[in-house]
């Protein structure tokens, strides 16, 4: 140990004990019925539906044009794709072709990115004299697997392209990632514990926008194709991917997305998340309500459809997107070319929402409006539109989310070096844009305390994962004359446990837990740590994590705002303060450094592993996307000398900038 933490061992005379986590399981389990978390979440959702209303915010087409740009390019920003990845050559291949009386479906791929494949069908009718109006069909969850081979949910649609191809259209019908001939995921926060995604700023959604995307660049290329007649349309996750390709490009000229969307309320406040994968959602990091969405298709043709008994997309939220989005549509007066249509049923592929949808598109792209006579049939049996014979083994679909949004790179040594406290002041306001904007930011921090023998409770107003800390310390200390104190952070009740054991060296402090908070929150646990025996327990608990995310914010991004409200909270309470050290239990480590960064420097941060594999790493927006962590402990050691138990093979930017003669921040001691 340095020197530094040498001379502080026989000062500290109290020990401060933050741990993420409820009381008891008494308190757990009545917590866990959400009323005050319920709270927070209506209060969030109001906060943002007050921010973004569409018929509040914009007066004047004026002001919805001078914003259109920057929100575009926001959703780009949340669906993972800003910047947007480069468009290589697509390689299609048709791999044979079936044939109906009426048309003809070609068996094709292409690819998106290279080894990512997109296996579709493209409709055309038999015979055709020119180019025709397209329309690009985006599947739902639409599930066709036999003997373990899938045959893509194109084939579980394949009426829809049919019906194109029968009434004069071209149609291309592609798989998505989830469900296609290859068959990748979109279940990563549902129920697959990748929390990392969120870290990494990936989300399925943006791979199905790419592919939309790269399918409008493929259809372009094909003479069949009259490219100034372009529509959208799919129903549920299609319904999803449809508003995400309408809403980015503009060469959707008309769109018709079925039971795709509701509002930001009915996904957090009314559970409708709980029916949902992770493709259906942006990392809402720029706090939108889903209007926004709706209204960057404007003022083209769109019909939003859906049916009044949709348990996952519930009619009230509907109603409110389509009200939000008429408003941006009268700006335009474009009203007639904005339509809601809401059958009778649940959420199911009825006929009437195809009958609706047919006529928009003939009315759109074909000036036609007259009856629909032919009905949408399937004509073909899964095996007969099937793409490959055998799957390449060049794919990446099924590994995509490793790839698709790249972590920040570590810089240079040199460069960190060249420019420290500048890089460093770089850094925290990167993260503050990036990662916690979303966090409250609230400056009230003592608002009570409670005092035993030797004993205080500090209440302050974080909003987050705790609102009050313990602090322990000698009675004949009284909390405004401890000079010397060691902050002891948790994750849950052992790990606080054994980490107030190891600091009884250092202070006369005895055993004691607990900071309680957001009712509900702390009985969520840190999403990564749920273990397969827990599954069924925990369901409900994952839903609660992932409502943050649309939220713009994560469980750990408020743990992180708790933890600076705290250190905020214990100078605040004991003026007489001199020594703070803060001691990081398994798992809090990177929330320390991260907290640290915010706040007065501490004497010392005992950190005990700053290297944790990917599924252990704090599920905070964008983090790795924007930063490396190996440049966290660097940034923290600034100001602040680190011991870890990391040895610096494991942090080798953080060792190299450390050790060099040149750096001017305090040391970080690795293990040896």
């Amino acid at each position: 140990m340095p020197h530094t933490s040498r001379l502080l061992v026989p000062q500290l005379v109290a020990a401060l004990v933050l741990c993420l986590a409820l009381p008891d399981a008494a308190q757990g389990q009545l917590l866990a019925e959400g009323v005050q978390l319920d709270s927070f979440f209506e209060n969030e959702v109001s906060r943002i539906e007050r921010e973004t209303n569409l018929t509040t915010r914009y007066n004047s087409l004026k002001d919805w044009e001078a914003d259109r740009p920057m929100l575009r390019q926001q959703l780009f920003d949340m669906l993972g794709l800003a910047p947007l990845p480069e468009k290589t050559p697509l390689v299609p291949v048709i791999t044979g072709i079936v044939e109906h009386p009426e048309f003809i479906v070609e068996r094709l791929h292409f690819q998106s990115l290279p080894g990512l494949y997109v296996t579709g069908n493209l409709y055309r009718p038999k015979t055709q004299t020119g180019p025709l109006p397209t329309i690009l069909y985006v599947c739902g969850h639409g599930k066709v697997k036999q003997d373990g081979i899938s045959f893509g949910n194109k084939t579980h649609y394949q009426h829809h392209g049919a019906w194109f191809a029968r009434n004069g259209y071209v149609c291309l019908t592609i798989d998505t990632l989830q469900l296609g001939e290859i068959e990748g995921v979109h279940h990563g926060t549902h129920n697959l514990n990748r929390w990392w995604w969120n870290s990494r700023g990936y989300t399925p959604a943006g791979v199905e926008a790419w592919n939309c995307i790269r399918a409008l660049d493929y259809l372009e290329t094909r003479p069949e194709v009259d490219a100034a007649k372009l529509g959208v349309t799919g129903r549920s996750g299609g319904g999803a991917y449809s508003w995400w390709i309408a809403a980015l490009d503009d060469r959707i000229q008309c769109a018709v997305p079925v039971a795709g969307i509701t509002s930001l309320r009915t996904h957090v406040v009314d559970d409708c998340i709980e029916g949902h994968c992770d493709c259906m959602y942006m990392l809402n990091f720029h706090g939108w309500d889903f209007a926004m969405v709706a209204a960057l298709v404007a003022p083209r043709p769109l019909l939003i459809s859906n049916t009044d008994k949709d348990g996952i997309f519930p009619l009230e939220g509907v109603v409110e997107i389509h009200r939000q989005t008429r408003h941006i549509y009268r700006l335009y007066n474009a009203d007639k070319q904005l339509g809601l249509q809401i059958t009778e049923g649940p959420h199911e592929d009825t006929q009437e929402l195809h009958i609706h949808a047919f006529r928009w598109f003939n009315r759109f792209l074909r000036n036609d409006k007259s009856p629909i006579e032919k009905t949408a049939v399937k004509f073909f049996q899964p095996p007969q539109l099937k793409v490959f014979a055998q799957l390449p083994a060049d794919e990446l679909n099924t590994k995509i989310d490793q790839i698709f949004v790249a972590p920040a790179a570590a810089p240079a040594a040199s460069e960190v070096l060249a420019q420290q406290e500048f890089f460093v002041s770089e850094l925290t306001n990167k993260l503050q844009e990036r990662c916690f904007r979303a966090a409250a930011q609230s400056d009230i921090y003592d608002t009570g305390r409670s005092s035993a023998s030797g004993y205080t409770s500090l209440s302050f107003d974080a909003a987050t994962s705790f609102d009050h800390v313990s602090v322990f310390h000698p009675p004949e200390t009284p909390l405004d004359k401890v000079e010397h104190l060691e902050l002891i952070v948790a994750i849950d009740r052992k790990s606080a446990e054994k980490a107030l054991a190891t600091a009884k060296e250092f202070s006369a402090a005895a055993p004691a837990l607990y900071i309680s908070g957001l009712e509900g929150i702390d009985n969520v646990d840190s999403p990564v740590k749920n273990t397969a025996d827990a599954k069924a327990s925990t369901a409900k608990q994952i839903h609660i994590a992932r409502r943050f995310q649309l939220l713009g914010m994560s469980i750990d991004s408020l743990r992180v705002h708790g933890i600076r409200r705290a250190i905020q909270s214990v100078r605040n309470a004991c003026p007489q303060l001199k020594t703070l050290r803060i001691r990081a239990a398994a798992g809090t480590e990177l929330l320390v450094l991260l907290a640290s960064l915010y706040e007065p420097p501490a004497q010392l941060l005992l950190l005990p592993n700053l290297a944790p594999e990917l599924d252990q790493q704090p599920a905070i927006l964008n983090l790795t996307r924007t930063v490396s962590l190996d440049l966290l402990p660097v940034a923290a050691a600034w100001r602040t000398p680190i011991v870890t138990q990391t040895p610096a093979s494991k942090l080798p930017l953080a060792a190299a900038v450390t050790a060099d003669p040149k750096w001017q921040g305090k040391v970080i001691e690795f293990a040896k």
